[in-house]
């Protein structure tokens, strides 16, 4: 529903304008991947497998999965050149199929990313971010109350949840000139525990990784929930394609940053790995709240405050690009209808899509403040996967109803297929393995959103003057206008 829109410059135009080249493109991958999963916690692949020996061999095959599902990816984003990833995908393969359920898959999936998932992970992560930024000044001044503590460190992640959304609503070149200041040093610091292991293997601390495959699980279940955990560490790999819009010349952009990004993830990975178990056991692994900091303590001596400062830096890079890429979701998903159409305008002259960027930080405030939601991301986690595989089933419906369109890049038939099979198998291990209500509440919610769409999308039940006022006054506040070609 339009309003007035803003008057702007016609010479200049409104709209999202190209600002990642190459390396801004691969330092978002990392971002959205390397947050403070391996940092804090790679543990659970290592219980599942069993070994130090099956653990790596875990780590490989999940980096060169990922590589295979971004690759199939990039096909994507090359032949549908729009933001919003899954969402822009499954609105071009299944949208003409069918009048109503064609756009429905699209709906749902903006429906639970814009809603729930991404600003839920983004609150989890600015949280993680406050608790290591904030304990080691909590230490210092002796504050030892738990309430205190937990107070202390949501007032830090709501300053810095503030912090995040103002670099997303200001500026695009800002966002990349954070982001790729915050991409070096995330590096550096998985460099730090690396070169610490190399360290400890040149002076012949081996004992944990001559046991090898000792130990090794090869039950069904087990070796499941082994890849599972290590696919989950991966995720963040389809982050480019998010903002496909913004890429400057995507269709080689896109492919020669997954190309380059995941490969540097799966190494960074497993030689994080192997350094942790130079110094530790499988059990002191399992039983430590943060895996790199107690590495830090034994190796680093001194230096050990690099680690906590490196999760840090390493999550407040990984919020700040899954915002920048969720509100681009928003975005696009407020073109269609399917959102508010205040969503898809853009700031006449900051050029960021600020209305949306702005509802996104609300959100995880309200997350923030509302008390522990680890457990709900856990639960939805399995959706994320669910997702994938749908859009693979989208690269093969595109393969058939579009197939003389141009394809810059292509991947084998078999590649897509092949992510069909694992999105399939991980979706369904969490319920099958451990079957909680919790699961069911996430599947709820995705239903819940069929009746909004049938309502409120397909038959535009929707009060008209009040959505209007809503529009104008956001445009109004946000000084933000309808997308305009120059």
């Amino acid at each position: 529903m339009m309003s007035e829109p803003t008057e702007v410059n016609p010479q200049n135009g409104v709209g999202l304008k190209r600002e990642l080249g190459l390396f801004s493109a691969i330092n978002l991958i990392l971002a959205v991947m390397i947050g403070s999963g391996i940092f804090v916690s790679p543990a659970p692949a290592l219980k599942y497998s069993g070994s130090v020996g099956m653990c790596v061999v875990v780590w490989v095959i999940c980096g060169l999965v990922s590589l295979l599902g971004a690759l199939a990816f990039a096909e994507l984003g090359t032949v549908i050149p729009r933001s919003g990833a899954e969402y822009a995908y499954f609105m071009d393969s299944f949208g003409p199929l069918h009048n109503f359920w064609g756009r429905l898959p699209a709906f749902l999936y903006s429906w639970l990313m814009v809603l729930i998932i991404r600003p839920a992970e983004v609150a989890v992560i600015v949280l993680t971010f406050s608790e290591y930024l904030s304990q080691p000044i909590m230490d210092l001044l002796c504050v030892q109350d738990p309430e205190s503590g937990n107070h202390v460190t949501k007032a830090v992640a709501l300053v810095a949840l503030g912090i995040i959304t103002y670099i997303n609503a200001s500026s695009v070149k800002l966002y990349v000139k954070v982001q790729n200041i915050f991409g070096v040093f995330k590096v550096l610091a998985c460099l730090v525990v690396i070169i610490g292991g190399i360290y400890e293997l040149s002076i012949g601390n081996t004992k944990n990784l001559a046991k090898g495959f000792e130990g090794t699980s090869f039950a069904p279940k087990d070796v499941a929930l082994a890849f599972y955990s290590g696919l989950w560490a991966y995720d963040g790999w389809s982050a480019v394609t998010t903002v496909t819009e913004e890429i400057k010349n995507p269709e080689k952009n896109i492919p020669r940053s997954i190309l380059i990004s995941v490969p540097i993830v799966t190494g960074l990975y497993v030689f994080m790995n192997v350094a942790y178990m130079t110094v530790l056991s499988i059990p002191e692994m399992m039983n430590s709240h943060a895996v790199a900091v107690t590495f830090g303590e034994r190796v680093l001596g001194p230096f050990a405050f690099i680690i906590p400062l490196g999760v840090a830096l390493s999550t407040f890079g990984c919020a700040l690009s899954i915002q920048f890429g969720v509100t681009r979701l928003c975005y696009v998903a407020g073109q269609d209808g399917f959102m508010l159409e205040a969503f898809s305008y853009v700031h006449y002259k900051k050029l960021t899509p600020s209305p949306a960027v702005v509802f996104q930080g609300l959100i995880a405030f309200l997350f923030i403040a509302s008390g522990d939601i680890v457990q709900l991301i856990e639960f939805a986690s399995f959706l994320i996967w669910m997702f994938y595989g749908t859009a693979m089933v989208s690269l093969l419906i595109l393969r058939r109803t579009k197939p003389d369109i141009q394809r810059p890049y292509k991947v084998p038939l078999l590649i897509p297929i092949f992510i069909l099979l694992v999105a399939i198998y991980l979706s369904a291990i969490p319920i099958l393995t451990d079957p909680d209500p919790m699961y069911l509440f996430a599947l709820i919610f995705t239903v819940a959103g069929v009746p909004v769409y049938y309502l409120c999308i397909n038959k535009r039940h929707q009060p008209k003057s009040i959505m209007n006022k809503v529009t104008y006054g956001m445009q109004m506040v946000f000084e933000a206008a309808p997308p305009q070609v120059a």
